[in-house]
């Protein structure tokens, strides 16, 4: 074996263990960033299931008193989240019907109108609504909807913020998936004498539902875990409301109340498992349709 093929085998050797080196040093950094949500769910399980029975689903949440007397007996506090669930549903539902209309007609224009002054304009304050915090929403539907419109707290003020919230992820996964679309498919579409209003409705938009809905769905799951705005805007309540115009509960609602309640801890690490799991059951449904209805082009 001459000089030179020596040179090449060690030069090789040394590639090598600089891949396996930097390959299981990625695979340890990744298993160490997971830990943390591991040992969050290990935590919330282990303390959160003893509260979680049927009556969990379909009861308002106990009083003080209630739950103190069970805690002195070692008893499991009576009463659930109903109250928290149904304005969570109200809500999140009220904002996804304010926002995903919005944000299919933004994102669109975006991905039909590429350049521009007001295309960067609308672009611009997209990108500044992803990064403003929570509780200035809360301040905004406040001042918009909680003083003016409602004259006190409100489920549609809750909405109202939480539907600003979800809008930078709708438009942005809107405009993004619209891009990928081949421009030849709304061409062809044309080309056969199709209003433009039914090319997007019926050629482009079905073509990119996929990313759509993975967009919507994981807006829907950011909302759903938001606490900051609720307390300036619905406020909380005892009962089950559906008035939209009158304070309504929410589970992230609850989780703070519950906090503010020494006789109620328990009641805490039910209601955050409930909303993890509710969360997490969001994220993997936008993944099991972006798989599922994924088109290839």
């Amino acid at each position: 074996m001459n000089t030179s093929t020596q040179i090449s085998n060690a030069k090789l050797n040394r590639r090598l263990l600089k891949d396996k080196f930097f390959t299981y040093l990625l695979i340890s950094l990744a298993f160490l960033s997971s830990v943390p949500l591991f040992l969050i769910l290990f935590e919330l399980i282990k303390k959160g299931y003893k509260q979680i029975n049927i009556s969990f689903f379909y009861k308002v949440a106990p009083d003080t008193m209630e739950a103190m007397v069970a805690v002195n007996n070692n008893e499991i506090i009576p009463g659930g989240i109903a109250n928290g669930i149904v304005g969570t549903i109200i809500i999140v539902g009220m904002a996804s019907l304010i926002a995903i209309p919005l944000g299919l007609i933004t994102g669109i224009y975006l991905s039909e109108a590429s350049k521009g002054k007001m295309t960067n304009m609308v672009r611009f304050v997209v990108d500044m609504l992803q990064g403003i915090p929570s509780i200035v929403l809360g301040v905004i539907a406040y001042i918009w909807i909680v003083k003016p419109v409602t004259s006190g707290f409100s489920a549609l003020a809750g909405s109202v913020a939480l539907s600003i919230m979800m809008l930078p992820s709708i438009v942005r996964s809107t405009e993004e998936t619209l891009k990928m679309i081949p421009s030849t498919l709304k061409e062809a579409a044309l080309s056969l004498g199709v209003p433009y209003h039914k090319t997007m409705l019926k050629v482009i938009l079905p073509s990119g539902i996929s990313g759509i809905l993975t967009g919507v769905i994981l807006g829907i799951s950011r909302i759903a875990g938001e606490t900051a705005p609720l307390m300036l805007t619905a406020l909380g309540s005892a009962a089950i409301n559906t008035d939209v115009t009158q304070p309504s509960s929410a589970v992230p609602l609850l989780v703070w109340e519950f906090y503010n309640d020494p006789n109620l801890v328990n009641m805490i690490w039910s209601a955050s498992l409930f909303l993890l799991l509710l969360i997490l059951t969001l994220n993997l449904s936008a993944k099991a349709i972006a798989k599922r209805w994924k088109v290839q082009y």
